[in-house]
Formats: structure tokens, C-alpha cells, sequence
């Protein structure tokens, strides 16, 4: 980015020009749609590898155009594990020290891993690390996994930020730790303040691979998405994430950059198993017959994503069945509904048995793509007979009524492996009472056939068969689906031209604003000349 851009740009919370500085070349101030979270890796910071105070033992390597591939932080190597999978070692750097001046070695590794295990902890993301049978630090550098059942894609595992074991030493709710606020890390950043609107991050000096060119970083919370958008055009900010349509209207401002990067997020309408309506599968096949997939892409994401029928997106190579997709067929869907006795009311709304095919789809009424992608799901499901009642419902309120209402949705959290990307979404083991968290399995799915596949597959080690069996869950999911996926997204962000070099796309997962976008490797961008 430019001196000029820089200069002219006014830092969030100061009410001036930053004026023409030399320190204010090597500072970034972005725009973000959603709140700072917790910088505590115990409740899932960083999880997916983004964190900036934070390292993980592996870190993603971006430039592919599939799964994202992994490269050693703090290990020295890649994970090696045994014939079955159920033993990982993991040798360690030496020399590297945490954000207060302690030095980094294999306690802290295990230290931070059993304390998302700890039930004391109650850590939101304890069930991805259900595998994790045991945690040893072998001697200060190497540090053993043992598992409870084979588990291939482990490695993905590690992303996780190690945090420091002193500071994880009382137990207690992750949630009251003081990381949360004051986080101790080894990453290429430091916090410098959390104040307001707005985050500071300032380069670590230490840190092992080198301190970061880009010297500070702000990051200014902006929730309505036009606000952003103005005050990006207006040269407040460096970057921002915005909605794809909304972006493409800064496309032609002198200066500006819109950028997309490919994503396994998709978005689709979860339909609860127990609602007189959305729980006929006759329904369901129905809805997925009745949208038009292509056309929601062009006009919802002005073409910046790709049409879905499954959870498994194409960049997932030989995992994808490519024939387990649903066509645009209205008159395949009215037949469908003919058939199961949905016959048209005097109102064009179908009805069997007393009861009209009317059902409530909510979404987040700060979330715009969403209420759009709800519109056009309605608009589709009226055109064969099925009322759609669209609802925004803030997020306390959403959750409660997942298992009641239709629900428009995302998923993809963590999408470096099948497994991660199907699992919770689909297995039935999450419809009971106090497994899992409200977005696990929302439609309160069950098919023993899905079951059967994805458990195979979890404890496989061969990758021929872990093809064959997520290949059949993705048939399952076109003859008896859950839900109504629609599209997986491509993340969409507007920068300044600048005078950096290091970008490079990577697939990103269902969390997204600007710790991903162009800004996922701040850590490797460099000055150009």
C-alpha cells in the first residue's frame, strides 16, 4: 500500500488525519462485519489457524486450489504417526519463547490441549478433540498423541494456538480465563489494546520466523455492512469484508481491489425431521427440485460462488461425487407433492390433511447475504406451492428454535478433511440431549446409512475406501435429504491497492471477515522493492 494511501487515511478513534509519519507506512487498518472474539484458544480461537498472538504446531500454506495443505509452526516437522493412525509425535522448535518473556516447550502443548478436554473448562470446541485420548510431553521437545480410534486427518488437528501452561493451570470455565482479554502467545502479533470499536495489534519483535513487516495492525468493528462500504470508498480503511454485491459496486472506485477467495462455507435452509411440513421427505426432495441454484448465484452473489446440493464442495477433489447434485425441476417438484397428497389450495398453497405447506425460515437480521438467500428460497418454494415465512431472529432467540423453525444457515467450519466438513453437520449421534451445540445436525437428521459411512470412514486408514463411503454419504444426501444447501460462498473483501507483496488465496471455512481475506498471511507480507 502507498505512503499517500496511508497517510490519507483517518485512524479509527483519533478524529485526524494520521498525518505523513514514516511509522504509519507499515500500518493496516481494516474493517470488520463481526465483533472481536475471545483470544483464548481454549474456546476456540484460532481453531481453524488464523489467530495472530497465537501458534499452532502446523499452519495452512496457501496458493492451492484444494484442501489447504499444511507446513510445521512450532513443530519442527509434520506430525508422524504410526501404522493406524492412533499415535502422533510431534517434535518441537527450541528457542521460542511466549509473548511474556517464558520460554515454549512440550508442557504447554499438552497443557493447552487437556484443558479444552477438561470438562472444567467447558470448551465449546471439546468435541473436535473427542479422538484425543491422552497428551504427553515425552521431554521438553517432543510431545505424543494418543488417540482413542484411528483418525487420519489428525495433523488438521493441530492448528489449535498453544497457549502457555502456567496460564492454564487453575481449571475453571475457559470463558473466565484472563486469555480471553489479555492472551499470552507465541504468534507474530502481540495485543496492544482493545478498546471500543476497535483492536490493536502490534508486530512481535521475537518472534521466531521473524517480526512481520506490517508493524501494526487495527482492526475497527463496523457491523452494517453499507457503513463499511462508504467508509471504505471514503479511504477510512485499507480492507474490508462485504456482502459480494456490495462490493462489486466499489469494483470501478480509482485505487480499490475487489477480491474473492474460494471457500468449503456453504449456506443452505436447515428443515427440522419433527415439523409436519419440512419433516416429509417428499417435502424435502421436493424444495431441492423447486430452487434454482445457478440463478441464486448469479443474483444473490453476483456470480462470486458456486451452486451446492451437498456439504462437500468441489474443491474437495476425489472426495466429490460430482452425480450427487439436484437439478432445477419445478415440474419434478409439484409432482413429487402431487404424489405424497399436497394438493393446491384456493390460494396456490398446497395443503394435505388439514395443513398448509407453511413453514418459518429464520435468519440473522444483521446478515444481509442471508436475508437474501432467504428470499430467494421462498420465492422458489411459493412457485410450487410451499409458503415460506421468513423471520429475522437474533442470535439468542435463534438457537432455541433451531429444532422448530427452518433455519437459513452455514457450515464448513473447519474444512481441511471430510470428516470435519460432515460430520457434525450430519450424524445422529448429535440429536441427543447435550451432545453437541445447536448447529450440529439442525434438522435432527437420521440415516443409519450416513452413520455407518461417516464412522467408517472417521477410523479408516485407507483412502480408497474413505473415498468410497464419503461418496455414498453424498448419495444418501440427494435421496433423502436434511436440508436445502444452496451455495457454497466465495468470500468477498475490498482492499487498497497497496505496495505490499504475499498475498495469495487459500480456502477458507465458515468463519470468515478479515482474519482471512487477503490479510490471512500478514505474517509473510513484504514491502515491494
Amino acid at each position: 500500500m502507498t505512503t499517500a494511501a496511508l497517510t490519507a487515511c483517518t485512524a479509527p478513534g483519533t478524529g485526524g488525519s494520521t498525518g505523513g509519519d514514516e511509522a504509519d507506512s507499515d500500518r493496516l487498518v481494516l474493517a470488520d462485519a463481526y465483533e472481536p472474539e475471545l483470544f483464548n484458544p481454549v474456546t476456540g480461537h484460532g481453531e481453524t489457524g488464523y489467530s495472530r498472538v497465537y501458534d499452532g504446531l502446523v499452519r495452512l500454506t496457501g496458493g492451492s486450489a484444494g484442501i489447504p495443505e499444511l507446513e510445521p509452526s512450532l513443530a519442527t516437522e509434520l506430525p508422524r504417526g504410526n501404522a493406524d493412525a492412533t499415535e502422533w509425535t510431534v517434535p518441537l522448535r527450541e528457542g521460542v519463547t511466549f509473548s511474556d518473556g517464558t520460554t515454549f516447550d512440550a508442557a504447554d502443548v499438552a497443557a493447552t490441549y487437556a484443558a479444552v478436554l477438561d470438562p472444567a473448562s467447558a470448551s465449546p470446541i471439546a468435541g473436535s478433540y473427542a479422538m484425543v485420548d491422552s497428551v504427553e510431553a515425552v521431554d521438553p521437545q517432543t510431545v505424543v498423541f494418543r488417540l482413542a480410534y484411528p483418525y487420519v486427518p489428525f495433523p488438521s488437528k493441530l492448528l489449535l494456538g498453544i497457549a502457555p501452561a502456567e496460564a492454564l493451570a487453575t481449571p475453571g470455565p475457559a470463558e473466565a480465563s484472563p486469555l480471553n482479554t489479555a492472551p499470552i502467545g507465541t504468534g507474530p502479533y502481540v495485543l496492544a489494546e482493545r478498546q471500543g470499536d476497535q483492536t490493536v495489534f502490534r508486530a512481535n519483535p521475537d518472534h521466531w520466523d521473524g517480526a512481520p513487516e506490517v508493524e501494526e495492525l487495527v482492526v475497527v468493528y463496523v457491523p452494517d455492512d453499507n457503513t463499511r462500504a462508504q467508509r471504505m470508498a471514503s479511504g477510512e480503511f485499507d480492507g474490508t469484508t462485504l456482502p459480494p454485491l456490495l462490493a462489486e459496486t466499489l469494483a470501478d472506485d480509482e485505487g480499490l481491489t475487489v477480491v474473492g477467495h474460494p471457500s468449503a462455507d456453504w449456506r443452505g435452509v436447515a428443515l427440522p425431521a419433527g415439523d409436519p411440513v419440512t419433516g416429509d421427505p417428499a417435502v424435502r426432495l421436493a424444495l431441492n427440485a423447486a430452487v434454482d441454484r445457478d440463478a441464486i448465484v448469479e443474483s444473490v452473489l453476483g456470480g462470486h460462488g458456486e451452486a451446492a446440493s451437498t456439504f462437500v464442495p468441489a474443491v474437495f477433489g476425489e472426495f466429490t461425487d460430482p452425480s450427487a447434485v439436484f437439478t432445477h425441476d419445478p415440474d419434478e417438484a409439484r409432482r413429487l407433492l402431487d404424489e405424497a397428497g399436497w394438493v393446491p389450495g384456493p390460494d396456490g398453497v398446497r395443503v394435505r390433511d388439514g395443513q398448509r405447506a407453511e413453514f418459518t425460515v429464520m435468519y440473522f437480521p444483521e446478515d444481509t447475504l442471508r436475508r437474501d438467500l432467504a428470499q430467494a428460497f421462498a420465492s422458489d418454494a411459493l412457485a410450487v406451492g410451499v409458503e415460506v415465512d421468513l423471520e429475522a431472529v437474533d442470535r439468542p432467540q435463534f438457537r432455541p428454535r433451531i429444532p422448530v423453525d427452518g433455519s437459513l444457515l452455514g457450515g464448513g467450519d473447519v474444512p481441511y478433511d471430510p470428516d470435519t466438513q460432515l460430520y457434525a453437520a450430519l450424524h445422529s449421534s448429535f440429536t441427543a440431549d447435550g451432545v453437541g451445540g445447536p448447529f450440529d445436525n439442525p434438522s435432527d437428521y437420521r440415516n443409519p446409512t450416513v452413520d455407518a459411512a461417516l464412522d467408517r470412514a472417521r477410523r479408516s486408514t485407507d483412502q480408497a475406501e474413505r473415498v468410497a463411503d464419503y461418496r455414498e454419504v453424498q448419495r444418501q444426501l440427494v435421496a433423502d435429504p436434511p436440508a436445502v444447501v444452496l451455495v457454497f460462498l466465495e468470500h468477498v473483501y475490498v482492499m487498497k491497492d497497496d505496495g505490499w507483496t504475499g498475498t495469495e488465496p487459500v480456502l477458507e471455512p465458515h468463519s470468515h471477515g478479515v482474519s482471512w481475506g487477503p490479510w490471512w498471511n500478514l505474517r509473510d507480507w513484504r514491502r515491494d522493492g
